[in-house]
C-alpha cells in the first residue's frame, strides 16, 4: 500500500491477472476484515514460513509449511491495499508507515528462517536479505524524490518472489539437489546455496540498474550550478 497519490510502477509477469483476484477478493472480504488485519495476517504468514524452515532440520517437509506461511503472507500484505482501494478508505500516510515499517520485518524473519534451515548457508540468506532491503529503501527513496512507488522491477516483484522461494522449496523435499555440494573458492556451497546467490544477485543488479538510470535523469533534473565566489548567500 503506497502512498495513493504516486505513480504505481507494476509490470511484474503475473501483475495483471494477481490485480483482479486480488479486487474479486476485496470484494468478497467479510466487513470485519480491515486494512491492519490483513497487514497483521501477513506478518503471521512470514513467521509461519520462518517457523517452517527451521522445523525442516527435524524433517524436510516440513517445509510444505514454510510454503504455506508465504502464502498466508501474500493473502495479507498484497490485499490490505487493495482492500482499502476497494472499500475507499484508504489512509496514504498511516497505511504507508505501518505496511512497511512491517514489510521490513517480515522480510527479516523469512530470510533468517531461510538461514537456519537445512537449505541454506546464514550468510547467503543475509545477503538476500541486504539485497532486499537495499532495494525498498531505494523504492522508498524514489516515492519522496519522484513522487513514483516501484513495486517491481523488470518482470519480478515480491509474488514472484514468493513463488520462486515455494518452488525452491519443493524442489529441495522431492529431489537428490539437497545432497549437491561444490567448493567454490574455498567455500563449501550446496546447490541451493549457489542459487541463493544468484538470488542476490539479481537483487543487487536490478537495485544498480536503477540507480543508474535515475541517476542521469535526475542529474539532469537538478544540474550542477557553477561555483561563483564573489557571489554573497542570502
Amino acid at each position: 500500500m503506497g502512498k495513493e497519490t504516486s505513480n504505481r510502477i507494476q509490470t511484474s509477469l503475473l501483475n495483471a491477472m494477481e490485480k483482479k483476484v486480488l479486487i474479486w477478493m476485496a470484494e468478497r472480504q467479510p466487513l470485519w476484515m480491515t486494512s491492519d488485519t490483513l497487514t497483521y495476517i501477513g506478518l503471521l504468514g512470514a513467521v509461519i514460513c520462518g517457523l517452517g524452515f527451521a522445523l525442516a532440520h527435524i524433517d524436510k517437509n516440513y517445509l510444505w509449511i514454510s510454503s504455506l506461511g508465504l502464502v498466508i503472507n501474500w493473502y495479507g500484505d498484497s490485499l490490505d491495499g487493495t482492500l482499502a482501494r476497494v472499500r475507499h478508505t484508504q489512509r496514504p500516510v498511516y497505511g504507508f508507515f505501518i505496511d512497511h515499517t512491517l514489510d521490513a520485518v517480515t522480510i527479516c524473519i523469512m530470510c533468517i528462517g531461510a538461514g537456519i534451515s537445512p537449505m541454506f548457508r546464514l550468510d547467503v540468506a543475509m545477503l538476500v536479505l541486504a539485497g532486499y532491503l537495499v532495494l525498498s529503501i531505494y523504492t522508498y527513496i524514489s516515492t519522496i524524490i519522484k513522487d513514483e512507488f516501484r513495486l517491481t522491477y523488470g518482470s519480478f516483484g515480491p509474488t514472484e518472489f514468493r513463488l520462486v522461494v515455494i518452488l525452491i522449496n519443493t524442489v529441495f523435499m522431492y529431489t537428490p539437489l539437497s545432497s549437491t555440494i561444490y567448493t567454490i573458492a574455498g567455500q563449501t556451497l550446496g546447490i541451493f546455496d549457489i542459487i541463493g546467490l544468484l538470488i542476490a544477485l539479481f537483487l543487487f543488479g536490478a537495485w544498480l540498474s536503477q540507480f543508474l538510470i535515475d541517476r542521469r535523469i535526475l542529474s539532469e533534473r537538478d544540474p550542477l550550478k557553477p561555483y561563483n565566489p564573489g557571489k554573497k548567500e542570502d
